[in-house]
């Protein structure tokens, strides 16, 4: 099989040199970009998972306990497809943010050979990884390079993308299904750790967070509940019920206006829903300077008492490990006499990495981090990839 997909990324690349020398700014087309559903993701991160990308949202066939890193291994992601591993895979490539995180939480960042290079994946030790894109477009042709035995795709990857490195590229690809809960986002953890074996890792994740959310839930088992807002955008643009914010919020101890008004996903709130309901607290992703709130909206009680929470938003809005210390920043904020009494045992719940798993310094000195250019090979770098292609037969596994 990768030989046959040896040939065939061969015939893709030979094309890509083509193209270059042609049209220079051809490789820029093949990627739909500016869905509705990319809307309800906050600006300038990836991962708030508002809905699939107009794929059907076939469930998994494996639950959690039934998945194992024992290999050969069979699993059916959220387009249906059944893809099926014969080893575990050395070389892995994470296309959102999300899956970055989870493999580097899991410990299995050893094997991730490529992700995306974003503000939501600042906080991750990059290295040398090659950069597949920004979360929104994907690099087809750096992929090609990389030649990956895994793809990890989060469920805000477009469908044009599955299909072109699945059907067209010959790369096995794991779509995740939407998280709409706490529990979805376990399940993801335990999932990406059958699929790269490293199911000792996911399982202590999921312990620790299991920890983290069980403290909490103690610690706020009579406290008071209030009403907050989450705002995602100046559109209105909110979290409702079956999200894993909304979740967030409400195991936080709080009350969500979206969820209180009958939202369901991720959809903009009438600002006059949100004045009749006078939240007491916003609570916001910190990925802007201040709440993106309505000029409508703006008259609420939590406004003129200054009771706002900027939360990471790379916490916030991936659906990945790190929704737990979302979850405690919170609890910090609108509990601070509970989570204080809390805080040693939290602290001492074996701990995730608060950056995802190393220190973001030095991983930009390319300066390439936040480069808004096409992605794409030019003549010579695709000469290059095909030279390089050439040699991976000694790689084949």
């Amino acid at each position: 099989m990768r030989h046959k997909r040896t040939l065939v990324l061969l015939v893709i690349l030979v094309a890509v040199v083509a193209a270059s020398a042609t049209a220079p700014l051809a490789a820029a087309g093949g990627v739909a970009v500016g869905s509705s559903a990319d809307a309800a993701q906050s600006a300038g991160t990836d991962q708030a998972q508002p809905q699939s990308q107009s794929l059907p949202d076939a469930q998994p066939t494996l639950t959690q306990e039934d998945v194992s890193c024992e290999y050969p291994l069979e699993l059916t992601d959220a387009t249906g497809e059944t893809i099926t591993l014969e080893e575990a895979p050395d070389s892995v490539v994470a296309l959102q943010a999300s899956d970055a995180q989870t493999m580097y939480e899991i410990g299995a960042e050893d094997r991730l050979d490529g992700m995306p290079y974003s503000d939501a994946t600042s906080g991750l030790d990059r290295g040398d990884r090659a950069d597949v894109g920004d979360g929104w477009t994907v690099d087809h042709e750096q992929i090609i390079a990389t030649n990956p035995d895994l793809i990890l795709a989060a469920n805000t990857t477009q469908a044009e993308d599955i299909e072109t490195l699945r059907d067209e590229a010959d790369f096995t690809v794991y779509h995740f299904s939407e998280a709409e809960s706490i529990d979805d986002v376990r399940e993801n953890v335990e999932t990406t750790g059958a699929l790269v074996d490293e199911c000792d890792g996911a399982d202590d994740t999921i312990d620790w967070m299991d920890d983290q959310l069980e403290i909490v839930e103690t610690t706020l088992e009579d406290a008071d509940r209030p009403l907050a807002y989450y705002t995602m955008g100046e559109d209105g643009m909110t979290a409702g019920t079956e999200t894993f914010i909304d979740e967030i919020l409400s195991t936080a101890g709080l009350e969500n206006v979206a969820a209180e008004a009958g939202i369901t996903g991720y959809e903009p709130i009438n600002a006059e829903t949100v004045v009749d309901a006078d939240p007491e607290w916003v609570v916001y992703p910190d990925d802007r300077e201040e709440p993106p709130i309505p000029d409508a909206a703006a008259e609420i009680t939590a406004v003129e008492e200054d009771n706002a929470i900027a939360v990471d938003a790379n916490r916030m809005n991936q659906p990945a490990p790190q929704v737990v210390l979302a979850v405690t920043s919170i609890v910090e904020e609108i509990h601070p006499e509970a989570y204080e009494g809390a805080s040693a045992e939290l602290e001492g719940s074996t701990a995730s990495d608060d950056d995802g798993a190393g220190d973001a310094d030095g991983t930009t000195d390319d300066g390439d981090t936040d480069d808004d250019s096409i992605p794409g090979f030019g003549v010579a770098a695709a000469l290059a990839a095909v030279l390089a292609m050439l040699g991976l037969g000694a790689r084949l596994r």
